[in-house]
């Protein structure tokens, strides 16, 4: 068995006298598509920051496995408009060659757009930059911090199966913090529910069933999408029949 790419264990962490994770323990894995989701201020940033190791846990263990690569997609990245760059130019900025970036822009879509200035994209044209420069080096393991933010519905799908297309070519784990339960439940293999404290976790379809994420999200945040095939008791693909989801989530078995 592949051993996993981080392990948190029992992870603790304060601000001011407040404690913002409880006891947080979390497995990331090769070939895994995990999103952490969780009510504003439950502290999925701080989670995020310790993954990436920019910040230290007060206590628990946060454990990396030896080739650990990450590649980090921001929600946000304010560029001077009046600064003179190139979407090639941008990638080229962490210090890889022409080469590199041309061929993270074709992964993702917009090979088309290396000579266009930065500040002319669009949001889901820079979204997709932004992705194109987090795997630049190839990571193992890809965090994607609101991935889809400014970007519509139909830009929302497509960028969800480019991040699970990108996890199955690069073999790499995902992390995806999110808000958007909606769409995002259909692009994810385990879903973790944070407020403070790891609310519930595992498959989407359980964990929009567990009475910790309906206090918080409430019936409304249920989703639904349409399924060809059903999933047995580990998610497995059994069969293809063409059935489709409910409103208490797609039709598992």
């Amino acid at each position: 068995m592949t051993e996993p790419l981080m392990v948190l264990s029992e992870v603790n962490k304060h601000f001011d006298g407040q404690q913002i994770l409880q006891n947080i323990s979390l497995q990331l894995k090769q070939g895994e598509i995990t999103t952490l989701i969780g009510p504003n201020g439950a502290g999925k940033s701080t989670l995020v920051r310790i993954i990436l190791g920019l910040l230290a846990p007060d206590s628990g263990s946060v454990r990396p496995a030896a080739n650990l690569r990450i590649g980090y997609m921001p929600q946000k990245l304010h560029i001077d408009p009046t600064l003179p760059i190139s979407t090639c130019r941008f990638l080229q900025l962490a210090n890889t060659s022409h080469q590199a970036c041309h061929g993270a822009l074709e992964s993702v879509g917009i090979g088309h757009l290396a000579s266009t200035p930065i500040q002319n994209l669009s949001g889901g044209e820079m979204q997709r930059a932004l992705l194109a420069r987090a795997i630049l080096r190839k990571p193992n393991l890809l965090v994607l911090d609101e991935p889809v933010q400014g970007v519509d519905v139909n830009g929302q799908n497509a960028l969800y199966k480019m991040i699970g297309d990108l996890s199955k070519e690069l073999n790499c784990a995902v992390l995806m913090v999110s808000h958007d339960l909606h769409i995002v439940m259909s692009a994810t293999d385990q879903v973790v529910c944070l407020n403070h404290h790891i609310c519930c976790h595992g498959r989407p379809e359980q964990v929009t069933q567990d009475p910790e994420y309906l206090s918080i999200f409430g019936q409304t945040a249920i989703y639904a999408h349409d399924h060809d095939h059903h999933h047995g008791m580990h998610g497995e693909i059994v069969e293809a029949n063409g059935a489709h989801g409910s409103g208490e989530g797609c039709d598992h078995d």
